[in-house]
């Protein structure tokens, strides 16, 4: 990503600095669980997307650098969350913090990041910025709840796929879009107009997070993640509106029942395959990619816009 580096790298490395002095705790223990997290930070996208909507929208000020530093407080705290909720042992490669320091200090860590985010945007009055990252959050909290409710029938339609996934993932990304564009000029409709793309955006993003569970784009044998942990994915939605009934029926015994037996779950995978299941999954993944760029198509050819297309390439394209 070269040009989003030439565009904003001066600003997200700022970016970062604030966030470091932003999460700093106040006791021995917090503090090495901050320095924890940081250091094992991820790729940083929802901040570019921020510091990238700013910078189209008007430029980037101190309220866009409390507007990104609220979203990755708020994203690293569902992380945390999730993990215990998961009872997930590793995250990036490493040890997760409910790993490391058992679920009752992970479940106060991550409320923690949630309260220094609420008092970053609280302190400097930053009330319509904490509103669109509130609505967010009580998103994403409604998603993984319709997610659990539905998984137990394992009957999720594709406008429920959606619903899931719009609050899920894409909540957060165009809660990004929509906060950077609102700290450049105050504008409530050129918010709402980056929380759309953003939006379409982060549901290309998810779908290609389904498509990984299938050994696309370069990634290796297929994982079958989603289906041992019985998550209704599109490739799979579709094939099951797609097969006969006896073929429906043996793949949602394997999904309910057999889902931790390998050669089963691959025999899954390979019917999603041969059903057509990847490339309407793909299909739909691009439309959502196009609809996000024509959003941004409405904005001046500039150096930012043409970096805000390259990280947008970058999250469809990703091999992981």
């Amino acid at each position: 990503m070269e040009l989003v580096k030439q565009v904003i790298g001066a600003e997200l490395n700022t970016f970062e600095k604030k966030f470091s002095d932003n999460v700093k705790g106040s006791n021995p223990l917090l503090d090495r669980v901050m320095r924890f997290i940081i250091k094992r930070k991820g790729k940083q996208m929802r901040p570019m997307f921020v510091l990238l909507s700013a910078k189209i929208a008007g430029g980037i000020n101190e309220k866009t650098y409390r507007a990104a530093s609220l979203i990755e407080l708020l994203h690293t705290a569902t992380l945390v969350h999730d993990d215990v909720v998961d009872n997930a042992m590793i995250r990036r490669n490493f040890f997760s913090i409910n790993a490391l320091w058992k679920n009752k200090i992970a479940v106060l860590v991550g409320d923690y990041l949630l309260a220094k985010g609420l008092l970053l945007s609280v302190e400097h009055k930053d009330f319509p910025i904490l509103q669109i990252t509130s609505r967010a959050v009580k998103e994403i909290s409604e998603g993984e709840l319709l997610q659990m409710e539905k998984a137990r029938k394992l009957d999720i339609k594709e406008d429920i796929y959606f619903e899931i996934i719009k609050a899920k993932t894409a909540s957060l990304l165009s809660a990004a879009c929509a906060a950077g564009a609102f700290s450049a000029n105050d504008s409530e409709d050129q918010s709402d107009a980056f929380r759309l793309f953003g939006e379409k955006i982060g549901i290309a993003f998810q779908i290609k997070d389904d498509l990984f569970d299938y050994g696309q784009a370069n990634v290796g044998k297929p994982t079958g993640i989603d289906i041992k942990e019985r998550k209704m994915t599109l490739p799979l939605i579709y094939t099951l509106q797609k097969v006969d009934k006896s073929i429906k029926k043996k793949i949602i015994y394997i999904v309910k029942n057999k889902n931790t037996d390998r050669q089963q779950v691959n025999e899954v995978i390979e019917i999603v395959k041969q059903t057509g299941g990847i490339e309407y999954a793909q299909q739909k993944m691009k439309e959502y990619q196009q609809e996000g760029l024509e959003l941004l198509y409405k904005y001046p050819d500039t150096p930012a816009r043409r970096a805000m297309e390259e990280l947008v390439a970058y999250v469809i394209d990703r091999k992981h």
